[in-house]
C-alpha cells in the first residue's frame, strides 16, 4: 500500500477544494459573521504566511487565547499547516497556571482575543519566550495595551498572501497541537497531538456508530476550542465540509437555544453543566429544536434524569461519551446495539447513562487489586487505554512515569464494564469513598439525586470519619422554583430505596452553587475543603 502521510494540510485543502460554498457561522462580540470554506482557507493561508514573516519556524509553539469563532478556526489550521504547533490555552485557568503553561510550552507568539488581553498583561513579565502578540478583534484599531510588540490580526492578513503554500515536509508523526490538563491537582500537564493522531481521531468522529458527523450536518461545538480542541469537532467538520456554527464569547443558554433554532443545528457538544442550563431555558420558553439529531455530552458523567428529559420531553437524542485530554479526547461513546434498542425504556436509559463502548482503533483493560477484572458490570478497576490518538507521555513532565506504563495510559478513572462491553465511570480514583473497607461511588449517588425533579445539581464527596475512615456527604443545588421548599428528609426518602443503607450520605447540605473547574466539572477538592470547615463549625 502507498505510504501517504496523514497530515492536517489535507483537511483544510479538501474543504477549500470540495466545500468552497459551505459556511462557517461565527458569533463574535459584534454579531454574526458568515464565511465560506473558500474564504476561511484563503484567510488561513494568509495567517500561516504572517506567522512565517514573524519568524515562526517548524516545531515552534504558537499559543491561542480565544473563544469559539472563525479566527480561532483559522489558527487551528494555519499554525500546524505551517509546521508549527497549535497550543490552545485554557482561559479559565488561574493567572498562575496560564503563565506556567505559556512558559512551559515555550510559546513564541500568542494570538489573543481583545477582551482577554488583561489575562496576559497581568503576567507578561513571566513570559520570557513570547516574541509577539497578535490581537484578534472586530475593531479597526488595536485596543490600548501594555503588550509589546503587538499586531492587529486583520492588518497582518491584509499584508500576507492568500496563495501561500502550506508546509510540504511535515511528517505525520510531527507535533501539530498541544493542550494542557485543567489541573485539579498540581500544575497542568501538557499533551502533544501528532498530525496522524488528529487525522485518525477526526475520521473516528465520522463513523456511523460514533458521532456520524458528515457534510450534511450543521455542527455547533459549545465545548470551548481551548478545551481538548473542542473535542476535535472543528478539525473533523472542516475536513468533512460540515457547516460549523461557532457560538463565540459569553454565550448563555438562551443564545445557544436561539442559535440551534435559527441555524438549524443538527449536532452540538458540551459538558453536562451546559445541557443542564439549556434544559432550564427550554422549560422557560418554547424553541424549535427539531433539527437536532444529537447532543454530544462528555467531560463528566451525565445524569440519567437529564438524558431522559432531553429524549422524552424534548425528543432530542442524547449521545453520552467519555474521553480526556490525553485521549484527544474521544474514546468511548454510548451507542446502543441494534438488539438493545428493543429493550424496555428504562433498560435503554440505563445503558445511555453509561459512557458506552470503545471506539474502533482503541484497546482497553480494567485493572483491579488482583489484576484485570471480570466484565460483569460489578467489579471495579482503573481504566487503561491505548491507541493511535492516545498520548504516550506528558510534555516535559515527570508525571509521565506514573500515568504511562507498559504502552498503556492509566487514566485514573475507576470503571465497571458489563458483559456487552459497556463502560461505566464509577469515579476518579481520588474521589472514590472508602467506608469501612468498602467502596462507595460518588457518581452513582450524584446521578440518582439529579434524577429527582427538584434537584438541579448534586456533588458527593468524602469526609473523614473516626470509625468508618470516610463517609459520603451530598451537596445539592435545588432548581430555583424549589429553593426553600425541599427538606433533607424528602431527598433521603427518594434515595433510600435505591441504595444500601451504608451508601446513604451522612448529611445533605443545600448550597447556592457547587464550585467547578475551568471546564465545568465539579471541583471536589475545593468542595471537600469547604465541607470540612463547615462541619467543624457545625
Amino acid at each position: 500500500m502507498m505510504q501517504t502521510p496523514l497530515t492536517m494540510t489535507q483537511m483544510i485543502t479538501r474543504a477549500e477544494k470540495y466545500f468552497a460554498k459551505k459556511h462557517v457561522v461565527s458569533r463574535t462580540s459584534s454579531g454574526i459573521h458568515r464565511f465560506t470554506y473558500k474564504e476561511i482557507a484563503k484567510r488561513t493561508r494568509r495567517l500561516a504566511h504572517s506567522l512565517e514573516k514573524l519568524g515562526i519556524k517548524k516545531g515552534d509553539r504558537v499559543g491561542t487565547l480565544a473563544w469559539n469563532h472563525h479566527r480561532h478556526l483559522e489558527a487551528y489550521f494555519a499554525i500546524p499547516c505551517s509546521g508549527a504547533v497549535l497550543h490552545t490555552i485554557n482561559i479559565r485557568l488561574s493567572p498562575q497556571h496560564i503563565a506556567f503553561i505559556i512558559h512551559h510550552a515555550e510559546d513564541q507568539v500568542l494570538l489573543i482575543d481583545a477582551d482577554l488581553i488583561p489575562l496576559i498583561e497581568n503576567c507578561q513579565s513571566q513570559l520570557s519566550t513570547v516574541k509577539a502578540y497578535i490581537i484578534m478583534t472586530d475593531d479597526d484599531k488595536l485596543p490600548e495595551t501594555s503588550l509589546t510588540p503587538v499586531y492587529h490580526y486583520e492588518r497582518l492578513l491584509e499584508e500576507a498572501s492568500e496563495e501561500y503554500e502550506f508546509c510540504e515536509d511535515i511528517d505525520e508523526n510531527d507535533p501539530a497541537g498541544m493542550c494542557y490538563t485543567s489541573a485539579t491537582t498540581g500544575n497542568p500537564k501538557g499533551v502533544v497531538y501528532s498530525h496522524r493522531g488528529i487525522v485518525l481521531h477526526s475520521m473516528a468522529l465520522g463513523l456511523a456508530d460514533s458521532t456520524a458527523l458528515s457534510e450534511k450536518d450543521i455542527a455547533m461545538p459549545v465545548v470551548p476550542m481551548f478545551h481538548v480542541n473542542a473535542w476535535g469537532l472543528p478539525f473533523a467538520a472542516t475536513w468533512f465540509g460540515t457547516t460549523l456554527v461557532l457560538p463565540g464569547p459569553y454565550f448563555t443558554p438562551k443564545i445557544l437555544a436561539q442559535l440551534i433554532e435559527s441555524e438549524r443545528v443538527t449536532v452540538t457538544a458540551g459538558v453536562p453543566t451546559i445541557w443542564l442550563g439549556l434544559l432550564k431555558e427550554l422549560e422557560k420558553k418554547s424553541y424549535n429544536m427539531s433539527s437536532l439529531r444529537g447532543i454530544l455530552c462528555g467531560g463528566a458523567a451525565a445524569p440519567k434524569g437529564m438524558i431522559k428529559a432531553f429524549e422524552k420531553k424534548h425528543n432530542i437524542p442524547f449521545m453520552h461519551a467519555y474521553g480526556m485530554t490525553e485521549t484527544s479526547p474521544l474514546a468511548v461513546i454510548s451507542t446502543l446495539k441494534s438488539y438493545q434498542e428493543e429493550q424496555s425504556e428504562e433498560e435503554r436509559f440505563d445503558l445511555k447513562a453509561k459512557q458506552g463502548i470503545l471506539v474502533p482503533c482503541l484497546e482497553m483493560k480494567v485493572i483491579g487489586k488482583n489484576g484485570e477484572v471480570q466484565w460483569n458490570g460489578i467489579e471495579m478497576g482503573e481504566l487503561a487505554i491505548r491507541g493511535p490518538w492516545i498520548a504516550s507521555e506528558y510534555f516535559k513532565d515527570e508525571c509521565t512515569n506514573k500515568a504511562f506504563r507498559d504502552g498503556w495510559l492509566y487514566t485514573g478513572d475507576v470503571v465497571t464494564v458489563d458483559e456487552e462491553g459497556f463502560l461505566k465511570i464509577v469515579d476518579r480514583t481520588k474521589d472514590l469513598i472508602k467506608s469501612g473497607g468498602e467502596w462507595i461511588s460518588s457518581v452513582d449517588i450524584e446521578n440518582v439525586l439529579m434524577a429527582y425533579e427538584t434537584v438541579f445539581e448534586a456533588a458527593v464527596v468524602a469526609v473523614p470519619h473516626e470509625k468508618w475512615q470516610e463517609r459520603p456527604v451530598a451537596c445539592v443545588v435545588l432548581k430555583d422554583e424549589f429553593k426553600g421548599k425541599v427538606t433533607k428528609e424528602e431527598l433521603y426518602e427518594f434515595l433510600s430505596p435505591q441504595f444500601a443503607k451504608w451508601w446513604l450520605p451522612d448529611d445533605i447540605i443545600f448550597m447556592d452553587e457547587i464550585p467547578k473547574t475551568s471546564v465545568g466539572k465539579f471541583l471536589k477538592r475545593t468542595l471537600r475543603d469547604e465541607l470540612q470547615s463547615y462541619l467543624q463549625k457545625n
